[in-house]
């Protein structure tokens, strides 16, 4: 079943990085406020998993740029963060900083897109 995992996910890496979408022409300007606006946005993801090759691919789209936290990173502890923060280890997950030390854990890659997309609407 690993190999399989592998293979299906080398062939989604390869299929992403030749299909990739163009992001929009942004101005310094506009770069500066898009990332203002999403500062207090992490994606937890995996590399090869499509639901998070899905959700950057809009990012790309839209121009969003975000910190992205691989959960499989050994030099870090993001997963143990999921775990403890959004309850369980599945990705593409948004973390979202809140004012007051709140913390929302959003996953499903449809309900982020359109969160991200509201986000940078505004």
């Amino acid at each position: 079943m690993f190999i399989i995992r592998w293979i299906l996910g080398r062939i989604i890496l390869l299929v992403n990085f030749l299909t990739m979408p163009r992001g929009p022409k942004l101005s310094a300007e506009q770069k500066q406020i898009m990332s203002e606006k999403t500062q207090h946005l992490s994606l937890y993801q995996l590399t090869a998993c499509p639901f998070c090759v899905k959700v950057r691919r809009a990012m790309k789209r839209e121009g969003i740029e975000l910190e992205l936290r691989n959960i499989k990173d050994t030099n870090s502890n993001y997963r143990e963060q999921l775990m403890q923060g959004g309850g369980k280890p599945t990705v593409p997950c948004l973390r979202i900083e809140k004012g007051d030390d709140e913390v929302e854990w959003l996953y499903e890659s449809n309900d982020i897109i359109s969160y991200l997309k509201t986000v940078t609407a505004n």
